[in-house]
């Protein structure tokens, strides 16, 4: 059936879009990224395979969520466990937080440790409307942004404000109760420029799941041009979460439905200077807090020890962080050089999860530095190190290099390696949970076990690359031949609880602890992005990722989908008219841990279909407007990221069937250049 959609549409096409592309696809120069060295590069001179997706295409695909649009990038995998809340990772191997990924808005991070370490993707910092483009790098880069770029890093890059709309109005309502709402505006006071932006997403999410969603977000930035030389920006954020969590058949409500709140609000400020023209000097502070509230109830029934009874459950924590960043950029005719300092303090607080005793703050000092250099006419040389401290783990060094050859006029070749470190969040090595009786005070569940002896991650990589691009079909290619060795891999397990804290249901519910594994993961493959303009007004994005693991854990090899597809087609009609058609193919994945304690589950294969319709018109005074009819997760009902704790729970009551199946939302969206 979907075979037959996508035919009838290509059927309807005015045979103007058939017309010839462009006769030389050189004329458009390749994109200027920053994210894979701190260093401005065309897209053939970067250490490294990256991928950039431009705040047009993210508007193009009419997507409410964007991590949505992460499905376009070769090795990506990502997902939803249910429809408020996703999952992305890059070659998979993610928890139920993944964190390889080191995710950076205006080149700062924004993991949380409230987020158990991860990114809550549902409550970014950031609006559609203020993004300017994204760069995903793919591949270790902890030798440019730190531990977190453990498998690479996606730069998230807002427009500066001169390079704003006036001002934009969108609204979108559709099935599931969608009702969102996005607005964008500035204002001038002499050399300074403001700009305020508001998002809302409201939904039910999926059939017979409690995941609502209803949240707001406020930011706010400022670009003060105090000199010709001196430049500064200061980026605010607020954001306000209400969703549904948990599952209504859990054991003993160990993840019971409910409702979680979470605030979040932020300060960034950044200060650049150029001394001179082949010099820039950057100053930046960072601030963060985070804080979410989530309680249930869980019940112990009758015939086991101390039962039956009700334990609350309280999983609210908070979290800040605070980061000083200084760095330093020199060029000249045949090299570029880059250095800088870090500094970082994160602090979490959460007295169910950490019964021991709240953790101590957590500082992070780091040194780094880039050198790309042109070895010959057709040569580039380029190599970054960070030297790392991190809490009590040993001082780490992260290197990273990579040669360039430009074979031919737009043909590159390019070898490198890399290492990585991995900073685990807090709480798999601190994290304590008792659950006690409320009556007799006596210790029934040690839901989870700090450790204190456990290692950072270590990745070695090596890869190589070719970014080629061909005047027929205005055609660019890009491929990663990647062999990646992942050592000292933490996973969760059941274990005894010591004693004098063995707990009195022990032999019903065991504890959790994280823990290194002694096998090397060895992920070997190739993925490859073409991108091609056949005709006039039209873009198709092919995006193929084939991944070999070895980890001689079946359980651990099932958290790496083995392939992952997708193609996207973007056409514009005419004048008025234009339109996507998205298709994902993913591989059998097993996803994150869940609560519970579990065993192995994996989501089958899945095919997924997205498409938008849109028609504009430019009304008085140059404003346009633009009407869509979105629709995702069309085709086959599937499941894409299971919770492995339910569904090992459900197991136990004879009952296979995947818990959380994804529904499909259609919804029309109104858009206003103001």
């Amino acid at each position: 059936m979907p075979l037959r959609w996508l035919a009838l549409a290509l059927s309807g096409l005015p045979l103007a879009c058939f017309a010839a592309p462009p006769e030389d696809p050189f004329i458009e120069d390749l994109p200027v990224v920053i994210s894979a060295s701190r260093m401005p590069q065309s897209l053939d001179r970067a250490p490294g395979s990256v991928t950039v997706i431009d705040g047009d295409l993210i508007r193009a695909s009419g997507y409410r969520d964007l991590a949505r649009i992460f499905r376009l990038v070769p090795g990506m995998q990502t997902g939803q466990e249910r429809g408020n809340n996703y999952w992305v990772s890059y070659h998979g191997l993610g928890n139920n937080f993944p964190s390889e990924l080191q995710v950076l808005v205006d080149g700062r991070s924004i993991y949380s440790l409230a987020s158990f370490g991860g990114v809550d993707w549902t409550n970014l910092p950031v609006t559609p409307d203020e993004i300017e483009r994204i760069e995903v790098v793919r591949g270790p880069n902890a030798a440019t942004y730190g531990a977190n770029a453990f498998m690479g890093v996606i730069n998230i890059i807002t427009r500066h404000t001169a390079q704003s709309p006036d001002g934009r109005l969108t609204g979108r309502v559709g099935n599931a109760q969608i009702r969102d709402s996005d607005g964008i505006t500035h204002f001038e006071a002499g050399p300074t420029r403001t700009q305020l932006a508001l998002s809302t997403r409201h939904d039910s999410g999926f059939d017979n799941l409690r995941d609502e969603r209803r949240s707001e977000l406020l930011t706010l930035r400022s670009d003060w041009q105090v000199s010709n030389r001196n430049e500064v920006m200061l980026r605010a954020s607020a954001s306000n979460l209400r969703r549904g969590e948990g599952y209504d058949s859990t054991l003993y409500d160990s993840n019971g439905s409910r409702k979680s709140w979470g605030t979040a609000q932020s300060l960034h400020l950044k200060w650049v200077g150029t001394p001179r023209e082949d010099e820039e000097l950057l100053a930046q502070y960072f601030h963060n807090e985070s804080h979410y509230t989530d309680g249930w109830t869980a019940h112990i029934p009758a015939g086991y020890p101390y039962g039956p009874t009700q334990i609350d459950v309280n999983r609210n924590r908070r979290s800040s962080r605070d980061q000083f960043e200084f760095q330093h950029r020199s060029s000249g005719k045949t090299r570029q050089m880059v250095w800088g300092v870090e500094a970082r303090r994160d602090r979490t607080s959460s007295p169910y999860m950490y019964a021991n005793g709240e953790p101590k703050p957590v500082d992070l000092y780091r040194l780094f530095g880039s050198l790309d250099e042109d070895l010959a006419r057709h040569w580039q040389l380029n190599i970054g190190a960070a030297i790392e401290r991190y809490r009590s783990e040993p001082t780490h060094f992260a290197p990273r290099s990579f040669l360039n050859w430009q074979a031919a006029e737009g043909h590159t070749l390019r070898v490198g390696a890399a290492r990585a470190y991995q900073q685990r969040p807090t709480f798999e090595k601190e994290g304590d949970i008792r659950v006690i009786d409320p009556v007799s005070g006596a210790l029934l569940v040690r839901a989870y076990m700090p450790n204190p002896d456990l290692r950072q991650e270590r990745i070695d990589s090596a890869e190589i690359g070719y970014l080629g691009r061909f005047r027929t079909l205005s055609t660019t290619l890009d491929v990663r031949l990647f062999n990646e060795r992942i050592k000292d891999y933490i996973a969760r397990v059941s274990v005894n609880s010591p004693a004098p804290y063995t707990a009195a249901l022990e032999s019903w519910i065991g504890s959790l602890q994280y823990q290194n594994m002694s096998r090397t993961i060895t992920l070997r493959g190739v993925e490859y992005q073409l991108k091609s303009r056949p005709w006039r007004n039209g873009e198709i994005i092919l995006s193929h990722a084939m991944i070999d693991r070895h980890s001689g854990d079946a359980g651990i090899d099932d958290r790496v989908a083995p392939y992952v597809a997708s193609l996207s087609w973007f056409q514009k009609l005419d004048a008025h008219w234009s339109g996507m058609i998205s298709v994902l193919r993913m591989g059998p994945i097993s996803g994150g841990d869940g609560i519970a304690p579990l065993t192995n589950y994996v989501a089958k294969p899945y095919t997924s279909f997205d498409a938008r319709i849109a028609w504009q018109t430019m009304l008085r005074q140059h404003r346009k407007l633009e009407i869509a009819l979105n629709a995702i997760n069309l085709g086959e009902k599937h499941q894409e990221i299971p919770d492995r704790g339910v569904q090992s729970y459900h197991a136990t009551l004879g009952d296979k069937t995947p818990a959380n199946i994804t529904s499909r939302m259609i919804y029309l969206s109104a858009s206003l250049d103001m």
